[in-house]
């Protein structure tokens, strides 16, 4: 049914609990997982007029971000090889999260979007904003949104 599924991480607890769920669901499907971490746009100081020196470069800010998304994305490699599922991880930049999801989503070829909730309702969701709403409105593409119904423990 599926043959090539995009799971999301931002390394917080929910999305590791999200990316090994999405990796069990893509084994039943006999599917390989394109693995993403969206990390924001490098931001220049606007609040001096010179830069400091502590500031990181643009091209030390991109370096690290890459690094800490592979760090991220490792956990959902390795899971995936546990699984004997071929996966491909991919980090990307973007201030628009969601916009990112989906378009890397249509860009490679995935038949599914598996993502995570916090499994907030209500005001919390209004205020705090929700990326995985955004990716169902901005998408076309089947969404599997995986909800976690307890607070995991790291």
């Amino acid at each position: 049914m599926y043959r090539k599924i995009l799971i999301t991480t931002d390394g917080s607890t929910v999305s590791k609990h999200t990316a090994c769920a999405g990796v069990r669901f893509a084994q039943q499907m006999g599917a390989e997982v394109l693995a993403l971490f969206v990390a924001p746009e490098y931001q220049f100081p606007v609040y001096v007029e010179i830069v400091p020196p502590a500031y990181p470069s643009e091209d030390e800010y991109f370096e690290a971000m890459r690094r800490v998304g592979a760090d991220h994305l490792r956990s959902i490699q390795d899971k995936s090889a546990s699984c004997n599922l071929h996966c491909e991880t991919l980090v990307e930049f973007s201030d628009a999260t969601a916009q990112k999801i989906c378009d890397v989503a249509e860009e490679r070829g995935c038949d599914l979007i598996f993502i995570g909730s916090h499994g907030r309702s209500g005001w919390g969701q209004v205020l705090l904003g929700s990326v995985t709403n955004k990716v169902l409105s901005h998408t076309a593409k089947p969404v599997l949104v995986h909800r976690l119904l307890q607070n995991p423990v790291d």
